[in-house]
């Protein structure tokens, strides 16, 4: 039983350590959150027994930053909130982890299970608050139960397609004490009684890869599609194999985008519409035919193409119903794929009229993508300093840096010119078309990767989502540089109509406007970061060259013409 009285601190210790020692038993090695009433000693004790905690203005872009690492790192990223407000805030990265289908914890304290109902501090039913984003939720209504909790959210969190959970820690649960040994015996117990079920690969049939390889191998026009599922498995080298040895196509969703180079000879990216409206076989691994994919139906894919999908969720195949589906981790699948082939190979060649048409397709928008590119445009339209960014980049070499891109104009025209040469090196608003992710996007990845320098590409409207997180740049002395393309709004300022502009408040700044000039590069100064002010090629050249050697954190404000842009939301592609 929980103590309350009898034992010294000493001798005892509280919720708050018995949490904390539980997480790094677990492996936890970073906590993201905003502390406060009532978990400000549950942070401070997880930093005391060696896990780092970064410490947000806010719990939206904390809970963006703890789905993004548990993306890049496979393993949960912690979110630490307190309660009410603060777990409803959180819920922003825990539905952002849903979605994206990314590993993540929320843990928030909550009001006293005693005063349930009569309006404690900041009391919420935070369990059915939570639900629509949570896969498993759990609340150690006593101290003995906090082992088997925290253990349970972290399996459940990467059970099966990795999501969200959520951990209930009421205020007098943290303030409960229990004997140090006792603490010991309930971990130990609670460790050798995890379900290991629940974090095991399903295994791969061996009938369905002989139906996908013999529809591979019959295909006159096959491709093969890879998403973030893919990126999350690791399978860039099963990929790299299958791809080689058969001279199939393929083609990255977004942010498969460096699982394979942007540069391959078979990439698929700049010829997009030719390859998804003409193919006839599609192996798609670990990306959901939603949006992103025109949900694979015409007119954008032809009526008659047979997909092979490859996703870990069982039920993701049957909604999609696809001429063949497996279910399997996307790196063993694909593994799986290229020995059953290995064994009686096929390859396209690269003389086949399908590869031929692909490179010839791509070569033709690329260039005339280049032909825009090459000009020095001034005041910047997106695509000179985006041509000045992506060169910049490229010239890190490896270890590339890490892309975080963020906004309408500048993500869109940022997927088409900036290239990625290797895994996990672009983070973007994903499946949601989230905003507001950037700096915590940024901070994740100085985390998880802190070889790799952080390159925020931003739109002033998605920096002001989360701009604030600079200082936390600054506290931290994180490599990340933030580009703002700044165009003074909104797709860029007031684009109404005439018609439009009338009614009593119609001298009021359009929905979509900013203050004009404003100097985003102060707020980094104003901590103590570097900014700079970009209005021409030199400058922007200048500022790159100078934030990508120092590796300190950076605000470059970009001036950009108010009207180069446009509206923009779903993926438009045009070649």
């Amino acid at each position: 039983m929980a103590e309350s009285e009898n034992k010294t601190p000493s001798q005892t210790i509280d919720g708050n350590t018995l949490i904390a020692m539980c997480l790094s038993r677990a492996g936890v090695e970073k906590m993201f959150g905003v502390v406060g009433i009532p978990v400000t000693s549950l942070a401070n004790r997880a930093v005391a027994l060696g896990i780092r905690f970064i410490s947000f203005h806010n719990e939206q872009s904390a809970g963006y930053a703890a789905s993004a690492y548990g993306y890049l790192t496979r393993r949960p990223g912690i979110l630490l909130t307190v309660s009410g407000p603060g777990c409803v805030h959180g819920l922003a990265g825990l539905s952002n982890a849903a979605v994206n289908a990314w590993p993540m914890v929320l843990i928030s304290g909550s009001s006293e299970q005693g005063l349930t109902g009569r309006g404690d501090f900041q009391e919420l039913d935070q369990i059915a608050a939570v639900k629509p984003f949570s896969k498993f939720s759990a609340k150690a209504t006593d101290i003995n139960k906090i082992p088997t909790c925290v253990f349970d959210v972290i399996d459940w969190a990467l059970a099966g397609r990795p999501g969200g959970t959520y951990l209930d820690i009421p205020s007098d649960v943290l303030r409960q004490r229990v004997e140090e040994s006792e603490a010991e015996k309930l971990i130990t117990e609670a460790l050798n009684s995890r379900n290991n079920d629940l974090i095991e690969k399903p295994k791969v049939s061996n009938s369905e890869i002989h139906k996908a390889v013999d529809l591979l191998r019959k295909a006159q026009r096959p491709l093969i599609v890879f998403g973030k599922g893919a990126a999350y498995a690791r399978a860039e080298n099963a990929l790299s194999k299958l791809v080689e040895s058969t001279g199939i196509p393929f083609l990255p969703t977004p942010m498969g985008k460096g699982l394979l180079s942007d540069t391959h000879e078979l990439a698929a990216t700049a010829a997009r519409s030719l390859a998804i409206g003409k193919c006839d076989v599609a192996l798609v691994v670990g990306a959901r035919l939603n949006w992103l994919l025109h949900f694979g139906e015409p007119p954008k894919w032809s009526k008659d193409v047979k997909f092979i999908l490859v996703d870990i969720s069982k039920e993701e195949i049957e909604l999609r119903n696809p001429c063949l589906g497996i279910v399997g981790d996307a790196k063993d699948v694909l593994e799986t794929i290229h020995k059953e082939i290995k064994d009686d190979p096929f390859c396209l060649g690269k003389s086949h009229p399908w590869v031929e048409s692909i490179k010839n397709k791509a070569k033709d928008n690329v260039a005339k993508m280049e032909l825009q590119l090459v000009k020095d445009v001034v005041p910047f339209n997106f695509m000179t300093p985006m041509r000045i960014i992506r060169d910049a980049i490229l010239g890190v070499g490896s270890p590339a840096p890490v892309l975080v891109s963020e906004g309408a104009n500048t993500m869109d025209v940022g997927r088409s010119v900036l290239v990625q040469t290797e895994p996990r090196t672009r983070l973007d608003a994903g499946t949601w078309g989230t905003m507001g992710v950037g700096l915590g996007y940024c901070i994740a990845a100085a985390m998880a990767a802190p070889d790799r320098l952080v390159v925020a590409v931003e739109g002033d409207s998605g920096f002001g989502f989360s701009g604030m997180e600079v200082e936390t740049l600054v506290r931290y002395q994180l490599p990340v540089v933030v580009i703002v393309f700044n165009n003074g709004g909104v797709y860029g300022g007031d684009r109404r109509n005439p018609e439009e502009i009338t009614g009593p408040y119609k001298d009021d700044p359009a929905p979509t406007s900013f203050v004009p000039g404003a100097a985003y590069h102060t707020l980094v100064e104003a901590f103590g970061g570097k900014g700079y002010l970009a209005g021409t090629p030199d400058e922007l050249k200048s500022a790159l060259s100078e934030s990508f050697s120092a590796r300190k954190p950076t605000v470059i404000n970009v001036t950009i013409d108010p009207y180069a842009g446009a509206e923009s939301g779903r993926l438009q592609h045009k070649n």
